[in-house]
């Protein structure tokens, strides 16, 4: 006979705790004795409907003799003790809050539109200078959500050693990645060549950032698990004071950002322009700029910082200023400099750089909050009401300081204001997909984000960087244009359209998205994942 046993003070029988490895008690009955092995949680989370869920355990039955006596095969015991941890698990999947992969999914979906569509409707593509469009959520949503799987990755490694070498390990992991995807080594997916020049490399980029947030806010989370309270209180602020330390660093961050960014005096500063058949190709331009807390786009204290740090040759040297109204006046499209265009329209920027890296430490630092929130807060009111009252707020103070020109929200200079108005959104967003998959069921028309989402690496390295498509485009016909991509993107969509803007939307995203939402769901049902 099993039983599971839920409660250890209640049951009849006097408990003992057996063991130092894991946390075993033997309940001794005139009956077999039984032993509970408390079972390390996923990292999914209970989304309850209105109570909270008891600890489950996996049962492990060993009998004082071998055999009852009456011929029971140990090799049937075993199988019966494995159905039983089987089926705990399989309730433990099933209560996974899908609303996280959901928004890892849209976040991934965004990135491909903006790279990709961006180029035919500039208007979603990142914001010139001040303001925000849809390509300007995409990193922050992806250190949000970041910051929301540290607060379970980390809840699973009991020993700070082990969570140090785990951080450690990731992070040189995504800082690898990130140089070789974006350090100018792969020119996937149009350019069939590689390699880089190491005076030109790009040392910054989006892994990179990520890499930096999730180092910083890991290694926070890990330090002061054994300082901070296990349970929660009910006040409005407790969870605030829980993990103070984790808000402290975000200060520190914010702190050292505003700083420098409104003190540190930014001299004049000088540049090669480097683009092969240009006009200016060669040409040494000069910037002067003598000021301090200037947050445009010439004489800014993070430009000064990435210069002085990595140096000009190794920035990105394609920023989206040039569309802006002192440079073309097709902004915010594309075109033509104008003919009394500043110096600096041709200058490159590091929209990943060191200061607003530093800045964007505070993404992270939200995000985890949420993840808290998550794991303290059993109920769907609960955490929805600490979701949405922290993402309105936040909403609420970056239009303010962006409307009274304060702070403009600006995503090359990651802003406090951006900050802000990204993290808010990304908090209403999430307690949406919540509301709908996890509280309301409505899973099936997110089932694409949702596997998108659990095999987000996967996608970005070989949909939204290109490799896949570079792939493809290395087998073509006579030139390297005739592929079977550009194939498909002109006769498919193009042609039939007669618009090279509509078709080219229209191949993102049935060739691009609805494609990798198909192949995620494949590789989820077979069970494969790409994690770093």
């Amino acid at each position: 006979m099993i039983k599971e046993i839920r409660h250890l003070d209640k049951y009849p029988f006097p408990c003992q705790l057996e063991g130092r490895i894991h946390s075993s008690y033997v309940c001794k009955a005139p009956q077999p004795t039984y032993t509970l092995m408390a079972m390390e949680k996923p990292p999914e989370i209970a989304a309850s409907a209105g109570e909270k869920i008891p600890e489950q355990h996996a049962i492990d039955v060993g009998h004082e003799e071998h055999i009852d006596g009456k011929g029971e095969d140990v090799e049937a015991l075993g199988k019966e003790r494995v159905a039983v941890a089987e089926e705990v698990q399989n309730k433990q999947k099933s209560k996974r809050v899908a609303a996280l992969d959901a928004f890892r999914g849209l976040t991934i979906v965004l990135m491909i539109l903006v790279d990709d569509g961006g180029g035919a409707y500039e208007r979603i593509d990142h914001s010139p200078w001040n303001g925000c469009t849809l390509a300007d959520f995409v990193m922050p949503f992806f250190l949000f959500i970041v910051g929301v799987a540290i607060a379970f990755a980390l809840k699973r490694v009991p020993k700070i050693g082990a969570s140090v070498k785990k951080i450690v390990i990731r992070t040189l992991k995504m800082l690898f990645w990130g140089l070789l995807l974006q350090g100018g080594y792969s020119h996937a997916p149009d350019d069939l060549s590689y390699g880089v020049d190491m005076k030109m490399i790009r040392w910054c980029g989006i892994l990179q950032r990520i890499a930096l947030v999730y180092f910083v806010v890991a290694l926070i989370e890990a330090f002061t698990r054994k300082v901070r309270p296990t349970t929660v209180g009910s006040g409005p602020y407790a969870i605030f004071d829980a993990y103070r330390w984790q808000w402290l660093g975000g200060f520190i961050a914010f702190v050292i950002y505003m700083v420098t960014t409104f003190s540190l005096y930014v001299p004049d500063w000088s540049f090669v322009y480097h683009n092969d058949g240009d006009v200016n190709d060669g040409k040494q331009f000069t910037v002067q700029c003598g000021v301090r807390g200037h947050l445009g786009q010439a004489c800014n204290a993070v430009g000064y910082v990435d210069r002085q740090v990595w140096g000009i040759n190794h920035l990105y040297t394609q920023p989206v200023w040039i569309r802006s109204k002192d440079c073309t006046f097709s902004s915010p499209n594309t075109g033509p400099l104008r003919a009394n265009a500043p110096a600096w329209c041709l200058a490159p920027f590091e929209p990943e750089g060191l200061l607003s890296s530093v800045s964007s430490i505070l993404s992270g630092t939200i995000g985890i909050h949420y993840g808290h929130v998550l794991i303290h807060f059993k109920t769907h009111k609960e955490r929805l009401k600490h979701w949405l009252l922290m993402g309105f707020s936040l909403l609420v103070l970056a239009i303010i300081l962006h409307f009274t020109n304060a702070i403009p929200l600006n995503k090359q200079l990651y802003s406090f204001s951006y900050v802000c108005f990204t993290a808010g959104v990304a908090g209403v967003v999430l307690s949406a997909f919540y509301i709908l998959i996890d509280v309301w069921g409505l899973r099936t028309p997110f089932l694409f984000l949702e596997w998108i989402g659990m095999n987000a690496m996967l996608v970005f390295v070989l949909g939204a960087q290109g490799i896949l498509a570079a792939f493809v485009n290395g087998w073509y016909y006579k030139s390297p244009d005739d592929t079977l991509v550009h194939w498909i993107v002109k006769h498919v969509f193009v042609n039939v359209w007669h618009s090279q803007r509509l078709g080219t939307l229209l191949y993102v995203i049935f060739g691009e998205i609805v494609f990798w939402g198909v192949a995620a769901g494949i590789l989820h049902k077979l069970g494969i994942y790409w994690k770093l």
